[in-house]
């Protein structure tokens, strides 16, 4: 394979983040030029969640793209939909460098980049001129918003993401609420139910005052960690319920270094494959626990079709990926989409929505 052998040998002798930096800047240079291309898709894979066309499964997850700079390109590669972000409402730089690493031997990533974002003003203009550009995007844009770092107490925090919420929601075809990054100091506390209530409620309210003015209905999912104590995360699943969230996003990187990779000693959060197992098995116990009438994104550890295949079958409606990219290659959505298409034949599977949560303690069904 082309990039293994000869692209990421150069890659991976750079810095990390400044080997990001180029091709994110390489790849805005390409989003000016281009029009909404024609997303990979198949009959298999098309479907509707939160009121939303998905031409495939197959998402691009936040921390790639973090400001939102090369939108138009992602669909080329093969993504169904885009996840951009997390964007603060604030400009901020982030944690000092380093703060990215790549861990070879595990195929994985620890970043500890903080919310690193050039504000919610500046991205929703580029996203402002975006949509100017090419009114239908040819995938679903997801917008990731998190906290500003320097803002505190209860009240403040609720305001920060009302504003970053304000400004870009406008623009989005979805909203994420990033509650669970292991990198912003407290941030994580905001999913503690009693946090998170107000937090989500707040932000459903703007979602409904957003529509009144526009007719537009902007569906609201939540991000959170692997770390968290199942019952935990059960309160998350129950509060997103309670308030008509569209869905879950599972699973955000993780600080545990169990087992194998008890000797990576970067801090920050690990993705990669060492995240597979315990993502997979959060997204299977949120689709039991909510008996799959909750929609769920799953992400972590995504590496090939049968992976993706696998956490479709625990219960996820949706994947992403971004940490398996760097290690197989821009065009590995493409590659995890024919692979779908294949299994599913395999299997003799009419359609995606047959098997989500099909493995998920014997269910089957689909959340819609």
């Amino acid at each position: 394979m082309f990039y293994r052998r000869a692209l990421r040998p150069i890659l991976f002798r750079q810095d990390p983040e400044k080997a990001h930096e180029r091709t994110i800047e390489m790849l805005a240079t390409l989003d000016g030029f281009s029009g909404a291309p024609h997303p990979f898709t198949h009959p298999k894979l098309q479907q509707e969640l939160a009121g939303l066309e998905f031409p495939n499964p197959v998402g691009l997850a936040a921390g790639c793209d973090k400001n939102a700079r090369a939108v138009m390109v992602w669909p080329r590669f093969g993504f169904g939909f885009v996840e951009v972000g997390t964007i603060t409402a604030q400009p901020q730089p982030g944690n000092p460098r380093p703060r990215l690493f790549r861990v070879p031997e595990y195929d994985a990533l620890v970043n500890r980049l903080g919310f690193n974002s050039e504000g919610s003003e500046v991205v929703a203009k580029r996203l402002s001129h975006l949509r100017q550009r090419a009114r239908a995007l040819s995938v679903p844009l997801a917008v990731n918003i998190g906290k500003t770092k320097l803002v505190t107490g209860d009240d403040a925090v609720l305001e920060d993401y009302r504003t970053g919420f304000r400004r870009l929601a406008p623009y989005a075809d979805l909203i994420v609420v990033n509650v669970s990054s292991p990198n912003t100091p407290g941030l994580r506390q905001w999913q503690q139910k009693e946090k998170l209530t107000p937090l989500l409620a707040m932000l459903m309210e703007e979602a409904s005052a957003l529509s009144e003015r526009s007719g537009k209905r902007l569906p609201l999912f939540v991000k959170i960690s692997p770390d968290m104590a199942d019952a935990d995360m059960f309160d998350v699943a129950e509060v997103a319920q309670s308030l008509g969230l569209a869905g879950i996003i599972a699973t955000n990187t993780t600080i545990a270094r169990e087992g194998r990779v008890a000797g990576v000693t970067h801090e920050g959060g690990l993705s990669g494959k060492p995240l597979r197992e315990r993502a997979t098995e959060v997204i299977r116990l949120l689709f039991r626990h909510t008996e799959g009438r909750l929609p769920l994104i799953g992400v972590g550890g995504i590496f090939t079709a049968e992976d993706a295949y696998a956490r479709i079958r625990a219960g996820a409606s949706l994947v992403q990926l971004y940490s398996g990219m760097i290690y197989e290659g821009p065009y590995l959505a493409r590659r995890i989409n024919t692979g779908l298409i294949r299994l599913m034949e395999r299997d003799g599977v009419q359609h995606l929505a047959e098997i989500i949560g099909v493995d998920a303690d014997g269910k089957s069904g689909a959340a819609h």
